[in-house]
């Protein structure tokens, strides 16, 4: 066997050693700082180096004058090591530090800023990430917010919707009651229509909460539009009447779609009973169904005047129902914030614009496969 393998064979077997004796005391301290993490990481380079020195020495029988200046040699590169060890890691450990404190930003609601100064190439992806993540959570913020806004608003417009027509009826059974109502089957009815009305709003509480949990169950069928449109509009037409406002429906292209009658049937529906209830008396009310390059366009145009700019964005927010709205014949502003809920579970997408006289509302969807 040669010198050369037999001086390997024993600075692996003394480096080893240490190795192992390094590797379980970083178990051992491994939820300490990382400072000392850094010092023994150091000190177990410098020490496996010394006892495969020394290893070596006592194999080969090397003076005590040559190992002494080893040893001499090895112990200063371990000082070294050691300090060159210590520092990085009180450097490293301050880069933590300050990051551990900007990330508390985070608790207290507020934004992420990254620490001033150089960091390591792990520090600053960290850094990017939290501030990615402090991001999302604003928007988050923002959005619950707005949520809460919104279900606070709703609460006290319904709340308003419900008190008036449960008032008339208390005040029309108790004339029926106690026998003053001069026209008893007029009370009769009121009373119907009223009832007709609280439970439209239950119903579209419970639509509601069906499509914001999540649980709305969809049976798509292929439907023609044309079909589906000309249903609609036979719905809406005493409504239409009532108002004098003239349907038109000219433009309906019989393009089949891959949607749940039932609820597409409402998303029309409530889009023109909207638009009858704002379009004034000898006003036009024109519903379309076309082909686009996104897939298939339904469009609603009223004459309702247009709608504010700042207002464009909440149309179809829960709750919303305008500045002139907020008499109970206008709903309870579910109904379009329904429709973009229904729309949304076909993958389709909900839009607004205002249009010279009035408003279009337009439900783009995807086209049936061929």
């Amino acid at each position: 066997m040669s010198d050369t393998f037999l001086i390997a064979l024993y600075a692996f077997a003394g480096a080893a050693a240490t190795g192992l004796a390094g590797a379980g005391v970083l178990r051992l301290i491994r939820r300490r700082s990382l400072t000392v993490s850094l010092a023994v990481v150091a000190a177990v380079g410098v020490v496996a180096m010394l006892a495969g020195t020394l290893a070596v020495a006592w194999a080969m029988f090397l003076s005590a004058h040559d190992l002494t200046v080893v040893t001499t040699v090895v112990a200063m590169a371990a000082v070294v090591s050691l300090a060159t060890a210590l520092l990085l890691g009180r450097w490293v450990v301050a880069r933590s530090r300050e990051l551990a404190l900007a990330a508390r930003s985070f608790g207290d609601g507020g934004d992420f800023a990254a620490p001033d100064g150089p960091a390591t190439a792990e520090l600053a992806a960290l850094s990017r990430e939290l501030a990615a993540t402090s991001a999302r959570l604003a928007e988050s913020r923002e959005r619950e917010r707005a949520l809460e806004a919104s279900r606070r608003e709703l609460v006290a417009w319904i709340s308003h919707d419900l008190r008036t027509p449960l008032a008339g009826l208390r005040a029309m059974s108790e004339a029926l009651e106690d026998g003053v109502a001069a026209d008893p089957n007029r009370y009769l009815r009121q009373m119907r229509t009223e009832v007709e009305r609280l439970n439209d709003m239950v119903g579209d509480l419970f639509e509601l909460s069906r499509i914001h949990a999540g649980t709305l169950a969809l049976t798509p069928t292929r439907i023609s539009l044309y079909d589906l449109v000309g249903d609609a509009l036979a719905g809406v037409d005493p409504l239409a009447r009532e108002y004098g406002v003239r349907l038109v429906g000219g433009r309906i292209e019989p393009v089949p779609v891959e949607v749940d009658g039932r609820e597409m049937s409402r998303v029309l529906g409530n889009l023109l009973v909207n638009a009858i209830r704002r379009t004034p008396a000898d006003g036009t009310v024109a519903i379309a169904a076309e082909r686009s390059p996104e897939g298939v366009v339904l469009s609603v145009t009223d004459a309702c005047g247009g709608i504010p700019e700042e207002d464009l964005p909440r149309v179809f927010d829960t709750g919303w129902r305008g500045t002139h709205a907020r008499t109970p014949p206008a709903g309870a502003g579910l109904g379009l914030a329904i429709v973009r809920g229904i729309v949304e579970a076909h993958q389709g997408r909900t839009g607004v614009r205002n249009i010279p006289g009035g408003c279009r509302f337009e439900v783009v969807l995807p086209a049936a496969a061929s």
